[in-house]
């Protein structure tokens, strides 16, 4: 039997769960991510589950895992094999393998199979609150208000292969954390989701912390009063339904597009007794809450000619003049109810 090279031993999709990367996204033999070599707002970057390969359709490349953490830790590939190997550590070292994904099929026909293998952990070193000029001009970038991310994000210091980096931190409900950086885009475990408890009747829900984040910078100042739901990824969704379903209304702030309207489809159905409310259409033409948020701060210069250039550079003075545009994403509220 012809000799498996050692990077095609490990999955790409474990490799990524490792790192906290989930699919947006599955369909039969594949999963469609979000790209963790650039920013992006949809999912171009493809992993085939059968050959074990990945594709990123906006850059145009793709390739092996040996590729990927090349690209991902700016390596030789002599580097990379060695960052491999060392995610083995406290392992066994040798795994009873098949013929590996994406070699040729051995004789006899056995088809290639991937048997799990221990990769590279990111391991959370610290955290502390926001303070790093990185971090906070990356959230401002993003549109979110320094008060807000302040109440929700840390500043974390993780470790992966005994390199340190830091990101904004957003913790879930188990003790695992989102992390989001300019460069990076990823999670340490456990994965799950984040909810807030206010004892509401109405329940807010996210796909991700950062639409969460747009959401609170569009109503900034008001404080919110009604519980929330982020799911940290769409592929959370059943673990959020328990809490979700014990409201009457569930007000869905998901993704435009497949995966997002799929989301809201599934609340409709595990949640009979409730009320669901897809919100998409009052940020439509955009992506999803953040992309919607980013939109209007950078047309509200080109329009508004008074406009100093200390203002144009104040994430909190465009947010404020947004508030007359609030109902643009939300409809009125019930009555008696805050948010």
């Amino acid at each position: 039997m012809t000799a498996i090279p050692y990077s095609n031993r490990i999955s790409i999709r474990d490799f990524l769960a490792r790192r906290g990367i989930q699919p947006k996204y599955e369909r039969s033999g594949y999963g469609m991510y979000l790209s963790p070599l650039r920013e992006e707002r949809t999912p171009s970057f493809k992993v085939d589950y059968v050959r074990n390969l990945w594709y990123d359709f906006g850059l145009g490349e793709g390739g092996t895992l040996l590729t990927l953490v090349m690209r991902l830790e700016r390596c030789d590939s002599r580097e990379a094999v060695r960052r491999l190997q060392n995610g083995e550590k406290g392992d066994t070292g040798i795994a009873s393998l098949s013929p590996g994904i994406g070699e040729p099929l051995g004789v006899g026909g056995v088809s290639p199979v991937v048997c799990s293998a221990t990769v590279p952990t990111l391991r959370i070193l610290s955290d502390a609150s926001l303070r790093h000029p990185a971090l906070v001009g990356y959230l401002a970038s993003r549109g979110i208000v320094p008060s807000v991310a302040a109440a929700f994000c840390r500043e974390v210091r993780y470790e992966v292969n005994g390199r340190a980096f830091f990101a904004v931190g957003f913790r879930n409900d188990a003790g695992g954390w989102e992390l989001r950086s300019e460069r990076f885009k990823g999670g340490s475990s456990p994965k799950h989701i984040t909810t807030l408890d206010n004892r509401s009747d109405t329940v807010i829900a996210f796909e991700g912390f950062m639409d969460f984040l747009a959401y609170l910078s569009l109503k900034y100042p008001e404080r919110l009063r009604i519980d929330a739901a982020v799911l940290n990824s769409v592929v959370n969704l059943p673990k959020a339904v328990p809490f979700i379903s014990r409201h009457p209304v569930i007000r869905t702030f998901f993704d435009n597009d497949e995966a997002g309207r799929k989301a809201t489809a599934d609340l409709i159905r595990l949640c009979p007794r409730s009320e669901v409310i897809d919100q998409s259409s009052f940020y439509s033409g955009h992506k999803d809450v953040n992309d919607y948020l980013i939109a209007r701060i950078k047309d509200r210069p080109k329009t508004t000619k008074t406009i100093s250039d200390k203002q144009d550079h104040s994430c909190r003075n465009n947010l404020q003049a947004l508030k007359a545009e609030r109902a643009e994403i939300e409809p009125p509220c019930r009555k008696g109810v805050k948010i």
